[in-house]
């Protein structure tokens, strides 16, 4: 048998397999990529042994437990177990503190269906913990640079075509503005926490010690930057990408008009994907409408509704040129470019596409930024301990 694994970088570098024991609740409120639920309890389950264990303490608790989640449901469990560690056999599974339920897990699996499974030493807490330490090192440790730009200037294109980027809005999955969602849901806020911080190690374990990220506000629609990162964000000095007001609207065209809708009818169809996407579209402008005023919303908005009504009818985007045109020059442009004013003294380089991009290859080169392997020190295993199939809160 494998020993239980307290390597947690190894186990997130390596992309392995994990098997969540925690109940559905638990796991709905933040999990890790790979990971896939087979609770020992379900919601139910473990919300009655919980109230055991505070009214009668550990030994009524577990003696429920095993009441609960025995015969069928515990030959279903085991079963689901065992197909998940044939199929992944290097694999681990947790529970949230790496205590009873992992351990209980384990031995079931190994009485009932004759498996071997090591599990996660410490659970979801300890690897959680690690992650959000990852992103505090790399903060510490590490040199950023922003990009900035008018609304539709591309950053994410830029983002995309460099190897030390880390895109924001990408883990988000928000474009960052009003209208910046996407037809589906953001990452809950854990899992975006999660991503974010895998991101940052593997790339550190590549080599790389300078990153390149887009200047973002504290939230990117319902996802929190981690304070450190956004503290940090404050001071960090600043490239501000350029591109022609035609260039901008035809960008925002594209992404948020023709991209959108083409997203909104993969979701839902043809007929209620359009209905969708004209709907969100209306919803992201009334969501400005007091920074707006009212006669300017009324105003862009009745564009909007002549622009989708063709739209519908013969499948022309062109007048929606019309709105985009004078949200950018009536709305956005003064907004950013009152915060690049703002930020003039850390603003070190200006220029298009392929002027800035070139330019941070070569800020890259200089700062010494290698993809040599460089060893991030494993955070030490966390020696805790499940309550008896306790209630657990993060």
């Amino acid at each position: 048998m494998r020993d239980d694994c307290g390597d947690y970088r190894r186990i997130f570098l390596g992309a392995v397999p994990l098997m969540d024991v925690r109940a559905p609740v638990e796991f709905c409120k933040g999990a890790f990529p790979l990971a896939v639920n087979l609770p020992l309890m379900d919601d139910g389950e473990r919300q009655k042994v919980g109230t055991c264990y505070k009214a009668q303490g550990q030994k009524a608790a577990i003696e429920l437990g095993h009441r609960l989640v025995s015969g069928r449901v515990k030959a279903q469990r085991v079963a689901a177990w065992a197909a998940f560690a044939q199929d992944h056999p290097a694999g681990y599974l947790y529970c949230f503190r790496g205590g009873l339920r992992s351990q209980i897990s384990q031995q079931w699996l190994s009485s009932e269906a004759g498996i071997d499974y090591p599990r996660v030493a410490g659970g979801y807490k300890a690897m959680r913990g690690f992650l959000g330490q990852t992103v505090a090192a790399a903060v510490a440790e590490c040199d950023f640079v922003l990009v900035g730009g008018l609304t539709g200037s591309g950053k994410t294109e830029l983002l995309a075509q460099l190897e030390h980027a880390v895109d924001l809005e990408g883990h988000a999955h928000h474009r960052g503005s009003s209208f910046g969602k996407h037809a589906t849901p953001q990452p809950r806020q854990i899992d975006f926490e999660h991503g974010l911080a895998i991101d940052l190690l593997k790339k550190r374990d590549q080599g790389m010690r300078q990153f390149v990220l887009e200047d973002e506000s504290r939230l990117i629609g319902s996802c929190s930057l981690p304070l450190a990162l956004y503290s940090g964000m404050q001071q960090y000095p600043l490239v501000w990408l350029e591109d022609s007001f035609e260039g901008r609207v035809e960008r925002i065209l594209r992404d948020y008009i023709v991209y959108l809708l083409a997203d909104f009818v993969a979701a839902h169809g043809e007929e209620d994907g359009f209905s969708a996407f004209a709907a969100r579209l209306r919803e992201s402008l009334a969501n400005i409408v007091k920074r707006l005023g009212g006669e300017r919303y009324q105003r862009l908005a009745a564009i909007m509704d002549h622009a989708l009504a063709e739209q519908r009818r013969s499948g022309s985007v062109e007048l929606h040129r019309g709105w985009i045109a004078s949200l950018l020059g009536e709305y956005y442009d003064p907004i950013y470019a009152s915060q690049r004013d703002s930020k003039a003294g850390r603003v070190e380089f200006r220029g298009d596409h392929r002027e800035v991009r070139e330019y941070l290859r070569h800020r890259r080169l200089c700062a010494g930024d290698r993809r040599a392997s460089k060893t991030v020190a494993p955070f030490a295993e966390l020696a805790l301990i499940d309550p008896p199939w306790a209630s657990i809160s993060d």
